[in-house]
Protein backbone atom coordinates (compact mmCIF):
# COMPACT_ATOMS: atom_id res chain seq x y z
CA UNK A 1 0.00 0.00 0.00
CA UNK A 2 0.81 3.86 0.28
CA UNK A 3 3.09 4.80 3.22
CA UNK A 4 1.62 7.24 5.80
CA UNK A 5 2.96 10.34 3.37
CA UNK A 6 3.10 14.60 4.89
CA UNK A 7 2.49 17.00 1.77
CA UNK A 8 3.62 19.63 3.68
CA UNK A 9 0.52 21.16 4.80
CA UNK A 10 -1.15 17.87 6.33
CA UNK A 11 -0.89 14.35 6.99
CA UNK A 12 -1.79 11.05 5.08
CA UNK A 13 -2.98 8.21 6.65
CA UNK A 14 -1.19 4.55 5.83
CA UNK A 15 -4.11 3.25 2.91
CA UNK A 16 -4.16 -0.28 1.42
CA UNK A 17 -3.99 -0.56 -2.64
CA UNK A 18 -6.62 1.11 -4.68
CA UNK A 19 -7.83 3.18 -1.36
CA UNK A 20 -9.26 6.28 -1.08
CA UNK A 21 -7.94 8.26 1.74
CA UNK A 22 -10.16 11.04 3.91
CA UNK A 23 -8.47 13.95 5.80
CA UNK A 24 -10.22 17.15 6.74
CA UNK A 25 -8.97 20.68 5.80
CA UNK A 26 -5.65 21.84 8.00
CA UNK A 27 -7.20 24.00 10.54
CA UNK A 28 -4.93 27.15 9.67
CA UNK A 29 -7.42 27.75 6.53
CA UNK A 30 -9.63 28.73 8.81
CA UNK A 31 -8.17 31.73 9.54
CA UNK A 32 -7.71 32.88 5.92
CA UNK A 33 -11.00 31.82 4.19
CA UNK A 34 -14.89 31.36 4.80
CA UNK A 35 -15.21 27.84 5.87
CA UNK A 36 -15.51 28.86 9.82
CA UNK A 37 -17.58 26.76 11.34
CA UNK A 38 -17.70 24.08 8.71
CA UNK A 39 -15.49 20.91 8.10
CA UNK A 40 -14.22 20.31 5.04
CA UNK A 41 -12.27 17.43 3.61
CA UNK A 42 -9.65 16.47 0.84
CA UNK A 43 -9.17 12.78 -0.82
CA UNK A 44 -6.42 10.90 -1.75
CA UNK A 45 -5.84 7.75 -4.04
CA UNK A 46 -3.58 5.46 -3.30
CA UNK A 47 -2.64 3.99 -6.48
CA UNK A 48 -2.18 -0.02 -7.76
CA UNK A 49 1.34 1.11 -8.28
CA UNK A 50 1.69 2.02 -4.42
CA UNK A 51 1.64 5.93 -5.49
CA UNK A 52 -0.45 8.75 -3.95
CA UNK A 53 -2.28 10.66 -6.25
CA UNK A 54 -2.59 14.43 -5.95
CA UNK A 55 -5.20 15.54 -3.66
CA UNK A 56 -8.71 15.81 -4.82
CA UNK A 57 -10.92 18.47 -5.11
CA UNK A 58 -7.72 20.70 -4.63
CA UNK A 59 -6.99 22.76 -1.38
CA UNK A 60 -7.91 25.74 -3.09
CA UNK A 61 -11.08 24.50 -3.69
CA UNK A 62 -11.54 22.00 -0.90
CA UNK A 63 -10.51 24.32 1.93
CA UNK A 64 -12.88 27.33 0.25
CA UNK A 65 -9.36 29.54 -0.34
CA UNK A 66 -10.07 31.92 -2.61
CA UNK A 67 -7.33 32.80 -5.04
CA UNK A 68 -8.56 36.28 -5.57
CA UNK A 69 -7.88 37.43 -1.80
CA UNK A 70 -4.42 39.48 -1.33
CA UNK A 71 -3.64 37.14 1.80
CA UNK A 72 -2.11 34.06 0.27
CA UNK A 73 -0.42 31.23 0.90
CA UNK A 74 3.19 33.09 0.65
CA UNK A 75 1.29 36.15 2.12
CA UNK A 76 0.33 33.94 5.24
CA UNK A 77 3.88 32.47 5.92
CA UNK A 78 5.12 36.09 6.04
CA UNK A 79 2.66 36.76 8.17
CA UNK A 80 3.05 33.70 11.34
CA UNK A 81 7.27 34.55 10.22
CA UNK A 82 6.17 37.95 11.61
CA UNK A 83 3.96 37.18 14.34
CA UNK A 84 6.94 34.38 15.79
CA UNK A 85 9.71 36.96 15.48
CA UNK A 86 6.64 39.12 18.11
CA UNK A 87 6.36 36.22 20.72
CA UNK A 88 9.69 35.33 20.33
CA UNK A 89 10.67 38.92 21.49
CA UNK A 90 7.72 39.06 23.98
CA UNK A 91 9.32 36.20 25.49
CA UNK A 92 12.88 36.79 25.56
CA UNK A 93 11.68 40.35 27.11
CA UNK A 94 9.97 38.46 29.51
CA UNK A 95 12.75 35.98 30.83
CA UNK A 96 15.65 38.71 31.10
CA UNK A 97 13.26 40.80 33.33
CA UNK A 98 12.11 38.13 35.58
CA UNK A 99 15.49 36.50 35.97
CA UNK A 100 16.29 39.94 37.47
CA UNK A 101 13.33 40.39 39.55
CA UNK A 102 14.12 36.94 40.82
CA UNK A 103 17.43 38.01 41.71
CA UNK A 104 16.46 41.20 43.32
CA UNK A 105 13.96 39.72 45.62
CA UNK A 106 17.01 36.54 46.55
CA UNK A 107 19.08 39.42 46.89
CA UNK A 108 17.63 41.85 49.55
CA UNK A 109 16.62 40.29 52.85
CA UNK A 110 14.16 42.58 53.29
CA UNK A 111 12.00 41.39 50.29
CA UNK A 112 11.70 37.80 51.88
CA UNK A 113 8.09 37.51 52.63
CA UNK A 114 5.25 35.16 51.54
CA UNK A 115 3.42 37.81 49.02
CA UNK A 116 6.74 38.06 46.92
CA UNK A 117 7.61 34.00 48.06
CA UNK A 118 4.59 33.82 45.78
CA UNK A 119 5.38 36.54 43.29
CA UNK A 120 8.81 34.25 42.77
CA UNK A 121 6.93 31.26 42.44
CA UNK A 122 4.88 32.81 39.50
CA UNK A 123 8.21 34.61 38.11
CA UNK A 124 9.77 31.02 38.20
CA UNK A 125 6.40 29.22 35.96
CA UNK A 126 6.15 32.53 33.47
CA UNK A 127 10.29 31.32 33.12
CA UNK A 128 9.42 28.13 32.42
CA UNK A 129 6.38 28.75 30.22
CA UNK A 130 9.03 31.19 27.60
CA UNK A 131 11.82 28.48 27.76
CA UNK A 132 9.06 25.59 26.99
CA UNK A 133 8.03 27.68 23.80
CA UNK A 134 11.52 27.97 22.61
CA UNK A 135 12.30 23.95 23.40
CA UNK A 136 8.94 23.56 21.50
CA UNK A 137 9.80 25.59 18.48
CA UNK A 138 13.25 24.76 18.08
CA UNK A 139 12.56 20.78 18.53
CA UNK A 140 9.38 20.45 16.46
CA UNK A 141 9.66 23.21 14.01
CA UNK A 142 13.43 24.26 13.55
CA UNK A 143 13.63 22.03 9.98
CA UNK A 144 11.15 23.09 7.63
CA UNK A 145 11.84 19.80 6.31
CA UNK A 146 10.63 17.44 8.12
CA UNK A 147 8.19 14.96 7.74
CA UNK A 148 5.59 15.88 10.71
CA UNK A 149 3.77 12.44 9.54
CA UNK A 150 7.05 10.05 10.70
CA UNK A 151 8.18 12.13 13.60
CA UNK A 152 7.39 10.70 16.55
CA UNK A 153 10.83 10.54 19.05
CA UNK A 154 11.07 10.70 22.67
CA UNK A 155 12.70 14.27 22.42
CA UNK A 156 9.51 15.77 20.91
CA UNK A 157 6.90 14.35 22.84
CA UNK A 158 9.34 15.37 25.88
CA UNK A 159 9.39 19.12 24.87
CA UNK A 160 5.29 19.16 23.87
CA UNK A 161 4.74 17.57 27.56
CA UNK A 162 7.18 19.89 29.19
CA UNK A 163 5.42 22.85 27.09
CA UNK A 164 1.54 21.82 28.79
CA UNK A 165 3.23 21.53 31.80
CA UNK A 166 4.41 24.87 31.88
CA UNK A 167 1.17 26.37 30.73
CA UNK A 168 -0.56 24.47 33.57
CA UNK A 169 1.75 25.97 36.23
CA UNK A 170 1.54 29.33 35.03
CA UNK A 171 -1.99 28.92 35.48
CA UNK A 172 -1.98 27.60 38.83
CA UNK A 173 0.30 30.60 40.21
CA UNK A 174 -1.78 32.64 38.63
CA UNK A 175 -4.70 31.48 40.78
CA UNK A 176 -2.65 30.99 43.70
CA UNK A 177 -1.78 35.07 43.34
CA UNK A 178 -6.05 35.79 43.56
CA UNK A 179 -6.44 33.66 46.42
CA UNK A 180 -3.55 34.28 48.68
CA UNK A 181 -4.77 38.48 47.68
CA UNK A 182 -8.40 38.02 48.96
CA UNK A 183 -6.78 35.67 51.79
CA UNK A 184 -5.07 39.30 52.78
CA UNK A 185 -7.64 41.19 52.24
CA UNK A 186 -10.79 39.20 54.00
CA UNK A 187 -8.49 37.68 56.89
CA UNK A 188 -6.73 40.96 57.80
CA UNK A 189 -5.20 39.51 61.08
CA UNK A 190 -4.28 35.88 60.15
CA UNK A 191 -0.51 34.47 59.60
CA UNK A 192 -0.06 34.39 56.00
CA UNK A 193 2.83 31.64 56.62
CA UNK A 194 0.98 28.88 57.84
CA UNK A 195 -0.34 29.02 54.09
CA UNK A 196 2.81 29.17 52.16
CA UNK A 197 3.81 25.49 51.57
CA UNK A 198 -0.15 24.60 51.05
CA UNK A 199 0.11 27.22 48.10
CA UNK A 200 4.09 25.80 47.16
CA UNK A 201 2.15 22.26 47.02
CA UNK A 202 -0.99 23.12 45.17
CA UNK A 203 1.14 25.48 42.58
CA UNK A 204 3.75 23.19 41.46
CA UNK A 205 2.18 19.27 42.82
CA UNK A 206 -1.36 20.09 40.86
CA UNK A 207 0.03 20.90 37.56
CA UNK A 208 2.62 17.61 37.73
CA UNK A 209 -0.47 15.66 38.91
CA UNK A 210 -2.64 16.60 35.76
CA UNK A 211 0.46 16.31 32.81
CA UNK A 212 1.25 12.71 34.32
CA UNK A 213 -2.85 11.69 33.94
CA UNK A 214 -2.44 13.78 30.36
CA UNK A 215 1.12 11.51 29.50
CA UNK A 216 -0.43 8.12 30.68
CA UNK A 217 -3.66 8.88 28.89
CA UNK A 218 -1.72 9.58 25.60
CA UNK A 219 0.51 6.56 25.67
CA UNK A 220 -2.55 3.95 26.07
CA UNK A 221 -5.10 6.08 24.26
CA UNK A 222 -3.39 8.17 21.30
CA UNK A 223 0.05 7.61 20.73
CA UNK A 224 0.45 9.51 17.75
CA UNK A 225 2.85 11.78 16.37
CA UNK A 226 4.45 14.08 18.89
CA UNK A 227 1.14 14.53 20.74
CA UNK A 228 0.63 18.33 19.29
CA UNK A 229 -2.18 16.58 16.94
CA UNK A 230 -5.72 17.55 17.17
CA UNK A 231 -6.64 15.62 20.67
CA UNK A 232 -9.98 13.62 21.09
CA UNK A 233 -12.74 14.63 24.01
CA UNK A 234 -10.63 13.26 27.08
CA UNK A 235 -7.48 13.70 26.26
CA UNK A 236 -8.54 17.20 25.27
CA UNK A 237 -10.27 17.90 28.26
CA UNK A 238 -7.61 16.54 30.56
CA UNK A 239 -5.27 19.77 29.96
CA UNK A 240 -7.97 22.00 29.11
CA UNK A 241 -10.99 21.50 31.78
CA UNK A 242 -8.12 22.11 34.73
CA UNK A 243 -6.95 25.53 32.92
CA UNK A 244 -10.66 26.65 32.43
CA UNK A 245 -11.24 26.02 35.49
CA UNK A 246 -8.13 27.98 37.24
CA UNK A 247 -9.42 31.06 34.53
CA UNK A 248 -13.20 30.85 35.84
CA UNK A 249 -11.96 30.95 39.54
CA UNK A 250 -9.31 34.04 39.12
CA UNK A 251 -12.09 36.04 37.22
CA UNK A 252 -14.52 35.27 40.41
CA UNK A 253 -11.75 36.20 42.86
CA UNK A 254 -11.10 39.45 40.72
CA UNK A 255 -14.44 40.55 40.52
CA UNK A 256 -14.71 40.09 44.04
CA UNK A 257 -11.51 41.84 44.97
CA UNK A 258 -12.50 45.04 42.89
CA UNK A 259 -15.62 44.98 44.97
CA UNK A 260 -13.53 44.55 48.19
CA UNK A 261 -11.51 47.57 47.33
CA UNK A 262 -14.18 49.76 46.37
CA UNK A 263 -15.83 49.40 49.65
CA UNK A 264 -12.26 49.94 51.15
CA UNK A 265 -11.75 53.44 49.46
CA UNK A 266 -15.19 54.43 50.33
CA UNK A 267 -14.51 53.56 53.81
CA UNK A 268 -11.15 55.51 53.57
CA UNK A 269 -11.89 58.54 52.11
CA UNK A 270 -14.82 58.61 53.59
CA UNK A 271 -16.58 62.33 51.64
CA UNK A 272 -13.39 62.43 49.22
CA UNK A 273 -14.30 62.99 45.82
CA UNK A 274 -15.63 59.99 43.13
CA UNK A 275 -12.99 61.16 40.68
CA UNK A 276 -10.30 60.15 43.09
CA UNK A 277 -11.82 56.99 43.99
CA UNK A 278 -12.27 56.41 40.81
CA UNK A 279 -8.45 57.11 39.43
CA UNK A 280 -7.28 54.63 42.52
CA UNK A 281 -9.79 51.53 41.49
CA UNK A 282 -8.52 52.27 37.99
CA UNK A 283 -5.27 51.72 38.97
CA UNK A 284 -5.61 48.51 41.20
CA UNK A 285 -8.17 47.19 38.64
CA UNK A 286 -5.04 47.36 35.49
CA UNK A 287 -2.41 46.45 38.14
CA UNK A 288 -4.71 43.33 38.77
CA UNK A 289 -5.41 42.35 35.38
CA UNK A 290 -2.08 41.33 34.59
CA UNK A 291 -1.34 39.19 37.73
CA UNK A 292 -4.64 36.93 37.31
CA UNK A 293 -4.35 36.80 33.84
CA UNK A 294 -7.85 38.02 33.38
CA UNK A 295 -7.28 38.34 29.72
CA UNK A 296 -7.65 35.03 28.88
CA UNK A 297 -11.32 35.42 30.03
CA UNK A 298 -11.85 36.28 26.57
CA UNK A 299 -11.63 33.47 24.69
CA UNK A 300 -11.55 30.81 27.13
CA UNK A 301 -14.83 29.76 26.94
CA UNK A 302 -15.30 29.82 23.20
CA UNK A 303 -14.46 26.58 20.71
CA UNK A 304 -10.68 26.32 19.43
CA UNK A 305 -11.83 28.40 15.67
CA UNK A 306 -13.42 31.17 17.09
CA UNK A 307 -11.74 34.09 16.35
CA UNK A 308 -8.45 32.74 15.70
CA UNK A 309 -6.28 35.98 14.40
CA UNK A 310 -7.63 37.70 17.95
CA UNK A 311 -6.71 34.37 20.11
CA UNK A 312 -3.15 34.44 18.49
CA UNK A 313 -3.32 38.68 19.61
CA UNK A 314 -4.52 37.75 22.60
CA UNK A 315 -2.87 34.54 23.96
CA UNK A 316 0.75 34.44 21.64
CA UNK A 317 1.09 38.10 21.21
CA UNK A 318 0.08 39.88 24.73
CA UNK A 319 0.61 36.70 26.64
CA UNK A 320 4.29 36.68 25.42
CA UNK A 321 4.93 40.07 27.09
CA UNK A 322 2.68 39.15 30.07
CA UNK A 323 5.61 37.69 32.51
CA UNK A 324 7.35 41.36 31.12
CA UNK A 325 4.60 43.43 32.51
CA UNK A 326 4.34 40.93 36.19
CA UNK A 327 8.11 41.60 36.67
CA UNK A 328 7.52 45.50 35.87
CA UNK A 329 4.75 46.05 38.03
CA UNK A 330 5.27 44.17 41.17
CA UNK A 331 9.28 44.40 40.91
CA UNK A 332 10.81 47.26 38.87
CA UNK A 333 7.99 50.01 39.69
CA UNK A 334 7.28 48.83 43.19
CA UNK A 335 8.13 51.76 45.74
CA UNK A 336 9.60 49.91 48.16
CA UNK A 337 12.13 48.47 45.62
CA UNK A 338 13.12 51.15 44.26
CA UNK A 339 14.10 52.78 47.59
CA UNK A 340 16.22 49.55 48.59
CA UNK A 341 17.98 49.83 45.18
CA UNK A 342 18.83 53.33 45.36
CA UNK A 343 19.91 52.81 48.90
CA UNK A 344 22.29 49.83 47.76
CA UNK A 345 22.91 52.09 45.10
CA UNK A 346 24.46 54.61 47.27
CA UNK A 347 25.91 52.67 49.81
CA UNK A 348 27.76 50.89 46.66
CA UNK A 349 29.22 54.81 45.48
CA UNK A 350 30.20 55.52 49.31
CA UNK A 351 32.22 52.64 49.61
CA UNK A 352 33.93 53.18 46.51
CA UNK A 353 34.31 56.61 47.75
CA UNK A 354 36.43 55.36 51.02
CA UNK A 355 38.04 52.98 49.17
CA UNK A 356 39.49 55.65 46.89
CA UNK A 357 40.22 58.05 49.78
CA UNK A 358 41.91 55.21 51.53
CA UNK A 359 43.96 54.33 48.26
CA UNK A 360 44.74 57.74 47.92
CA UNK A 361 45.91 58.38 51.18
CA UNK A 362 48.33 55.77 51.31
CA UNK A 363 50.04 56.17 48.25
CA UNK A 364 50.41 60.15 49.44
CA UNK A 365 52.09 58.80 52.69
CA UNK A 366 54.34 56.23 50.84
CA UNK A 367 55.90 59.35 48.60
CA UNK A 368 56.07 62.07 51.71
CA UNK A 369 59.71 63.14 52.39
CA UNK A 370 58.34 63.41 55.81
CA UNK A 371 57.70 59.66 55.85
CA UNK A 372 61.06 58.79 54.42
CA UNK A 373 62.83 61.05 56.85
CA UNK A 374 60.78 59.53 59.52
CA UNK A 375 61.68 55.79 58.27
CA UNK A 376 65.46 56.53 57.98
CA UNK A 377 65.36 57.97 61.20
CA UNK A 378 63.84 54.35 62.50
CA UNK A 379 66.32 52.45 60.73
CA UNK A 380 69.06 54.30 62.56
CA UNK A 381 67.89 53.68 65.98
CA UNK A 382 67.08 49.94 65.11
CA UNK A 383 71.00 49.63 63.79
CA UNK A 384 74.04 50.98 65.60
CA UNK A 385 75.98 49.74 63.47
CA UNK A 386 74.48 51.68 60.31
CA UNK A 387 74.49 54.77 62.10
CA UNK A 388 78.36 53.81 63.30
CA UNK A 389 79.06 53.57 59.40
CA UNK A 390 77.83 56.22 58.46
CA UNK A 391 80.02 58.37 60.65
CA UNK A 392 83.07 56.93 59.95
CA UNK A 393 81.78 57.07 56.28
CA UNK A 394 81.22 60.91 56.79
CA UNK A 395 84.44 61.47 58.52
CA UNK A 396 86.43 59.74 55.67
CA UNK A 397 84.93 61.95 53.14
CA UNK A 398 85.97 65.17 55.22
Amino acid sequence: GCARDWDGLTCWPRAAFGEVAKVPCPRFFEEITNIHGKTCFLLRNCTEEGYWSEPFPPYTVACGFDESSSKGPEDQKSYYSAFWSVYTAGYAASVASLITALIVFAAFRKFHCTRNYIHMHLFVSFILRAVAVFTKDAVLFADETMDHCLMSTVACKAAVAFFQFSILANFFWLLIEGIYLQTLLLLTFVSDKQYVWWFIFTGWGAPTAVIFTWILTRIYQQNTGCWDDDENGVVLWIIKGPILLTVLINFIIFINVIRILVHKLKTQEGGGSHSSHFVRLAKSTLLLIPLFGVHYVVFAFFPESTGLEARLYIELGLGSFQGFVVALLYCFSNAEVQSELKKQLCKWQYQEYLNFLHKHSTLSRENSPVNYVTQLSLLEKISPTRKTSVYQNGVTSV
